[in-house]
């Protein structure tokens, strides 16, 4: 299982490039608090997942994030770093490291580029990628380098491909990476043309949303992988039948992703004509984006409410060929938006 990716050299597990890892004590003890907290909130039921968050160092991916605050009506941006002189403030960013929420790791004009997503969100996300011994995994959207560490415990560095379109991202990656001790494939390239020259693979999971499923992706598939990736604010799971068609539902849960870069802006989700209140809820807003410049606002309110407020697992997507739409119920229902 899992450590079949751990090497010493270079910088083995423990250890901040080419020195000694002070903060892994009391990091040891907070990490098997947020596995306690995951584990109590009825995720990490796979033990071989649950060895992965309990053994990889999340710390040692996010040597500094930003945390946002608020003075005086001001939004600011703090930046919390492993080696800060003031033994509070490091404190605080140890215990913000093994905190079950998502951290800002890299903005860019102002824009966040990179973030290390919440751990019981990825927990939930790689229970449902259901990979096997022996899979092979594409992972797009490289972030930190931490999920990558998590699939490389999990099946072994040989098996595990992370794309990022940013070279200072995948550097990054590589680095922490190489600091946890583990040396999965890690390739500057743009994630929606994926990586042939690691295919064919057995699971392909996005950590990035994106506008509809890249046709290359389904080409670099064995049949039968699953491709699990963020869209419209869920996050759909596809059964890859060959290289043109492909097939799933939502995931129930909700998931907000920073963009796949080079994808283009995200459509604009109208919400003209409404009335307030279902805007306050989140499958109701689901519907909006999954169905956004196909359905006028007020038609998509009185389909979510005539079929009795659905939630995400409800809809799917299918892919046959060029063709693309996500649906409601049946992929050949009355309810199709194409994508």
């Amino acid at each position: 299982m899992g450590g079949a990716g751990v090497t010493e050299t270079g910088g083995g597990r423990g250890r901040t490039g080419d020195r000694p890892d002070r903060h892994a004590e009391a990091a040891a003890v907070a990490r098997a608090g947020l596995v306690r907290e995951m584990t109590a909130g009825g995720g990490l039921t796979d033990p071989r997942w649950r060895a992965a968050f309990a053994e990889v160092p999340r710390h040692l991916f996010v040597p500094y994030y930003y945390e946002a605050g608020d003075e005086g009506g001001a939004a600011l941006t703090t930046r919390l770093w492993r080696d800060d002189r003031n033994p509070l403030r490091r404190a605080r960013w140890l215990a913000g490291a093994y905190a079950d929420a998502p951290l800002a790791t890299r903005a860019r004009d102002g824009e966040l580029i990179s973030s290390s997503s919440q751990p019981s969100l990825m927990a939930r996300m790689l229970d449902a990628l259901r990979v096997r011994d022996g899979d092979r995994v594409l992972e797009i959207g490289a972030g930190t380098g931490y999920n990558a560490a998590l699939l490389a415990h999990r099946l072994g560095d040989a098996r595990v491909t992370t794309v990022d379109l940013d070279p200072e991202i995948t550097e990054a990656a590589r680095r922490h990476l190489a600091a946890a001790g583990f040396r999965p494939a890690v390739i500057t390239g743009d994630g929606a043309r994926g990586c042939p020259a690691r295919a064919p693979y057995d699971r392909i999971i996005a950590t990035c949303a994106l506008p509809s499923v890249p046709s290359a992706w389904l080409g670099q598939c064995r049949p039968g992988a699953l491709v699990l990736m963020p869209l419209a604010t869920g996050l759909i799971v596809l059964r890859v039948r060959d290289a043109r068609q492909a097939e799933g539902r939502f995931l129930a849960t909700p998931a907000y992703f920073v963009p796949l870069r080079g994808s283009g802006p995200p459509r604009p989700v109208p919400t003209h004509g409404l009335p307030s209140w279902p805007l306050l809820d989140d499958s109701f807003r689901f519907l909006l984006n999954l169905a956004a410049g196909r359905l006028e606002p007020v038609e998509a309110l009185a389909l979510w409410e005539h079929e009795g407020r659905p939630g995400r697992e409800r809809y799917g997507v299918t892919v046959r060929g060029e063709r693309q739409w996500a649906w409601l119920d049946d992929a050949e229902g009355a309810y199709a938006w194409p994508l």
